[in-house]
């Protein structure tokens, strides 16, 4: 059979199409060939890496947060179980209904509903959501029965921070929460993974929050096997991480305790340091709150009554409640008296009144103390002869003295929140006020009033520098960190003469040592325990002339927020100083009444526990300690 012309043209084309199209082929193929070889035998190893990567996902767990303990060892702060109730809403139709239906069994107010729902918003829907936490052992069990009928809650056990004395280390230790925007914000980059597991909390407010980073250990991980769309399937291996670092505070528990009982039920501080290396043995403010609630979510109802106390339960009064001295800065103006070149000696009378101009400036004592000198007026809180040496060496020397002893300063204290307080000096008035400053000012700046504005901690620093000779020590709080101990540089001197220190420290000693002394009723007795100290009364309201005419009102007729507050600095042994303490109580009228039955039995609780010192008693060893007085 022959074939066309025609047909053999279309013959040949087709032919040629052909192996054109088995070329393009075979190029496809050889092409494909390549890269299956090139992707299955020569980057085996590394999809084989990127696909078990898909199957196994890395999960990091929160570390145990270090513990927080006293100077003896004994916690102050750590971690304990946590019975707590997870939501995962895509194993419920109905999250709401869910959580109605819990509510039955556990209390879920509405703050906390609504935190549940905007957590769920932004969480994957098969991730677990915390709904409620810190469950007793009876809700627990109440829920682990109950859930059944409970569609998506998950029944859990985790750990928590634990703070076993609440109220009485509330203030130094703070607090733990959950990690809000702002935390994150204030974190770097790295950390927000560690920041976002859930449970995991940080430090809101006090140690908690200074030492933060170190306490929050090393994050674990969870190996889980999951499907296609991310579920675990089941865990393959754990790594619970590393706890953070234990933090050993300079703080004895009992003395704490001991001192939190002497002012709970007033609002008041007390401050307990060595003298020589500035350790921090106790620091209280009261009221407090608890911290647990603020790790667990404090109820709004109970939160709200804290914001609205007149007593200021959230604020850290050692470190932030600024008051003004009153007669515990009488040792203050007499050293800088004697550097001024005043002597001791020198008698200046007292009437019941000071005259400056037009003015008169009163005594607390009505009818005058007569002619005083310099231990006298210190021991008998003479108001006149403070106010004319005040007057005779003028502001600026005063407010030498009153920095070399610690005041109008702060000391990087560890604790946040510290204040500086305020030593007024005419220079000052006149760039914060643009006023001039008047020789009244002076005056009254003498008996620890007018601009004057203290806190108890630099109280208890001015008495512990009069007391060491003259030493410039600084309060601190943390003793070790992880193990090691923190070394401190060693105490400069102030500046101030052996001569003005040693009428300071006599002053104080007739204060409490000797009869008619404003604190004699309450010194300690027992030898080698005796105590030196001066009282304050810081008037908060300005008496008239018409009142002083008709009598000044007492303070216990007075509404609590018109009366004095009531201070009082002391160290003791007198014959070999070791602590300090200051004691105000806001408001509570007289120092020598108020504040030195407090200041001293605390004292006394110091030495009975710690007779040679924090580092010679057994904690394990049963105290002993009765009440003084």
């Amino acid at each position: 059979m022959q074939i066309s012309g025609r047909d053999s043209n279309r013959y040949q084309t087709f032919t040629r199409r052909a192996a054109l199209l088995a070329g393009i082929q075979g190029i496809a193929f050889v092409a494909l060939a390549g890269r299956m070889y090139y992707l299955q035998v020569l980057k085996t190893d590394q999809y084989r890496m990127l696909a078990e990567e898909n199957r196994v996902s890395m999960r990091l767990l929160a570390p145990l947060r270090g513990n927080i303990v006293d100077r003896f060892g004994r916690p102050l702060a750590s971690n304990k179980q946590n019975y707590r109730a997870m939501l995962i809403s895509e194993q419920t139709p109905d999250v709401e209904e869910t959580l109605n239906r819990l509510s039955r069994i556990v209390e879920i107010d509405e703050f906390r509903r609504r935190r549940v729902l905007r957590d769920i918003a932004r969480s994957p829907r098969f991730m677990p959501v915390t709904v409620v936490e810190g469950l007793t052992w009876e809700q627990f069990a109440k829920v682990n029965i109950n859930e059944p009928d409970l569609a998506g809650i998950l029944p859990d056990v985790g750990e928590t921070r634990d703070y076993p004395y609440g109220e009485e280390f509330a203030h130094i230790l703070g607090y733990v929460a959950a990690v809000s925007d702002r935390d994150l914000a204030n974190e770097p980059r790295e950390a927000h993974r560690l920041l976002k597991v859930p449970g995991f909390r940080v430090g809101k407010e006090g140690i908690e929050r200074t030492y933060d980073r170190q306490l929050r250990g090393t994050p674990g991980s969870s190996h889980v096997e999951v499907n296609a769309y991310g579920r675990v399937v089941r865990e393959l291996a754990k790594d619970p991480g590393k706890p953070g670092q234990e933090l050993v505070l300079t703080l004895d528990l009992d003395v704490q305790r001991f001192a939190w009982e002497r002012v709970k039920g007033e609002s008041a501080s007390a401050v307990v340091m060595d003298v020589h290396n500035g350790d921090i043995i106790s620091i209280v403010s009261a009221p407090a709150y608890n911290p647990n609630l603020f790790n667990m979510g404090y109820p709004t109802a109970e939160y709200k009554k804290l914001l609205e106390s007149p007593y200021l339960p959230l604020l850290n009064k050692p470190l932030a409640g600024m008051y003004p001295p009153g007669s515990t800065f009488k040792m203050v103006v007499a050293m800088a008296a004697i550097e001024a070149g005043v002597e001791p000696s020198q008698r200046v009378h007292c009437p019941g009144h000071f005259s400056l101009g037009s003015h008169d400036f009163h005594c607390w004592k009505r009818g005058g103390h007569g002619a005083m000198n310099m231990h006298e007026a210190i021991k008998y809180s003479c108001d006149v002869y403070f106010y004319d040496v005040a007057r005779r060496i003028g502001m600026n020397a005063i407010a030498d003295m009153a920095r070399k002893c610690g005041l109008g300063q702060t000391y990087d204290f560890e604790i946040p929140g510290e204040k500086g307080g305020l030593v007024p000096t005419p220079e000052w008035k006149r760039a914060a006020r643009g006023e001039v400053w008047h020789q009244g000012e002076t005056v009254i700046a003498g008996i620890g009033q007018g601009y004057l504005l203290t806190t108890p901690l630099q109280l208890a620093v001015m008495t512990a520098r009069i007391a060491n000779g003259g030493y410039a020590v600084v309060p601190h709080i943390t003793r070790a960190i992880g193990g090691e101990l923190l070394t401190l540089p060693a105490a400069k001197p102030i500046g101030v003469s052996e001569r003005a220190l040693r009428v300071a420290q006599g002053g104080m000693n007739g204060v409490t040592n000797e009869p008619g002394g404003t604190a004699y009723r309450h010194r300690i007795p027992e030898p080698g325990m005796e105590l030196a100290g001066k009282t304050g009364t810081a008037q908060v309201r300005r008496i008239s002339r018409a009142e002083r005419a008709t009598g000044v009102i007492r303070n216990e007729d007075l509404e609590w927020r018109q009366r004095d507050h009531a201070l009082y600095v002391a160290y003791a042994p007198v014959h070999e100083p070791r602590y300090a303490i200051s004691v105000v109580v806001e408001h509570g009228g007289s120092g020598s009444a108020a504040a030195a039955p407090v200041a001293r039995d605390i004292m006394r609780e110091v030495l009975v526990r710690n007779p040679g010192g924090p580092q010679a008693r057994n904690p394990a060893a049963p105290s002993g300690s009765e009440g003084a007085g």
